[in-house]
């Protein structure tokens, strides 16, 4: 037990330094005045296959890496992560078998991928209220009012932050997977003994 809570706090630690990390290194997709840093949110959704627990500590450590290097609305926006990740968590310690399909892993999972759109539903909407408390207390750059609220914060910061959340969560599920084959994953682990359960009540 001991030894796996030291593994894990490894883990997160880890995640925590590839979270501060990413949006430093990876593309970025720029459509004025927003811009989309390519698996920014992977290590949040990856701590989510282990635990609640893993994910709220990743989340704490990436925003409180962007508090002391970057704004305060990049900031906040990385801490309102907060509240999709101890959803979906709790949602996937309860529901581990939507990450397989028939037994198997696969992206082309309906149930893992429905699962990711409410995920990043519940991700856009949090981002979105917090960049329109900026917005309207007038702290915002001078572009994202020239474009108006309706084009820069729903269409962009909404619309656009719900596929940057698929496609991130889609790019941590392949990893995750990738990763199954030669470590351990709680919820994988989960999900390979609700099935070997079930082939047994079959047979």
């Amino acid at each position: 037990m001991k030894n796996n809570s030291v593994k894990h706090l490894t883990i997160s630690a880890l995640l925590i330094g590839l979270g501060v990390l990413i949006p430093m290194i990876m593309p970025r997709v720029t459509i004025p005045p927003a811009s989309f840093t390519l698996a920014s949110h992977v290590p949040v959704f990856i701590a989510m296959f282990f635990s609640p627990a893993m994910a709220i500590a990743v989340v704490l450590g990436t925003a409180f890496g962007f508090f002391i290097s970057t704004s305060p609305i990049i900031a906040l926006r990385a801490l309102s992560h907060i509240v999709f990740a101890v959803v979906g968590a709790s949602y996937l310690q309860k529901h581990p078998e939507i990450v397989f399909k028939n037994g198997q892993f696969t992206l082309a999972n309906g149930r893992f991928q429905l699962f990711n759109v409410l995920i990043g539903v519940l991700h856009s909407a949090l981002e979105m209220i917090v960049v329109s408390v900026f917005y309207f207390m007038g702290n915002m750059p001078e572009t994202y009012y020239s474009q108006g609220y309706l084009y820069t914060v729903f269409i962009l910061m909404g619309i656009g932050g719900l596929i940057h959340s698929i496609v991130d969560y889609n790019i941590a599920y392949f990893v995750a997977g990738s990763l199954y084959k030669h470590f351990n994953l709680p919820i994988f682990d989960k999900a390979k003994q609700q099935v070997k359960a079930l082939k047994k009540m079959m047979v």
